[in-house]
């Protein structure tokens, strides 16, 4: 062993873990990848006050159907390119995406074996007529933590977190991590975890579980929640453990 080196035991790696409080952007449904992190982690912070950025997951989740991946994306209203924060982001009530998302949906899942648990839940989310995006993003992820019977502490921020200003950190030297107290930390997530990047290192993939079209397209990973819960029921919990 180098003089010097600090091996950090794998009790102490989960408890630092723990500590780490993730500030994410609010997620339509959500992938898997996101209720990976709110099972590993007692708290997460919801940032309402960022601004609305488009193409990412705020507004768009990926199913594994017949013919392949799907993305499924929310119809915001916009307004010339201002930017606004995501409190303030409308849904457009006048395209049919919701029934559009439903179909899509059923004919991806309908055959699986407990897509009649969530169907319901699901469908009675996506078809009342929520004005902002915000209201349909923590709907559903509410409805995601209901079907993995999570009990994260979520807290919904209405003004932007400035997570440069935080107080709390991590011990970051082998001496401060066996000695001094343990005190949370944000780990900033709203832009790198986003479906057009790789995932960031602070984010755990999920391993590969059966899809019920892995004979077609092989596995798909970062799928929405709903792929994970339709081909899996009450193991999908233990699958992002």
């Amino acid at each position: 062993m180098k003089k010097g080196a600090y091996f950090m035991p794998a009790k102490l790696h989960a408890h630092l873990r723990r500590m780490m409080v993730p500030v994410l952007s609010a997620f339509y449904v959500g992938s898997v990848e996101h209720y990976r992190l709110l099972a590993r982690h007692p708290k997460v912070i919801v940032d309402t006050g960022e601004h609305y950025v488009r193409q990412s997951y705020r507004t768009r989740t990926r199913i594994v159907g017949p013919n392949g991946v799907q993305d499924l994306s929310v119809q915001v209203m916009h307004d010339n390119g201002r930017k606004i924060p995501m409190r303030e982001a409308a849904l457009s009530l006048a395209e049919t995406w919701p029934q559009q998302h439903l179909h899509a949906i059923r004919s991806a899942y309908g055959k699986t074996p407990w897509f009649i648990h969530f169907i319901v839940d699901l469908e009675a989310v996506l078809v009342q007529r929520h004005a902002r995006l915000i209201d349909l993003d923590l709907a559903t992820m509410r409805l995601g933590l209901k079907w993995l019977g999570l009990d994260t502490e979520v807290v919904i921020s209405e003004e932007y977190v400035d997570v440069a200003s935080d107080e709390w950190r991590v011990a970051r030297d082998a001496d401060a991590t066996r000695h001094a107290p343990l005190t949370a930390h944000y780990v900033d997530l709203r832009t790198n975890l986003h479906p057009k990047r790789p995932l960031p290192p602070e984010v755990a993939p999920v391993p590969a579980y059966p899809q019920v079209f892995a004979d077609r397209h092989g596995f798909v990973p970062r799928a929405s929640i709903i792929d994970l819960v339709c081909n899996c029921g009450p193991e999908a919990r233990r699958m992002i453990a």
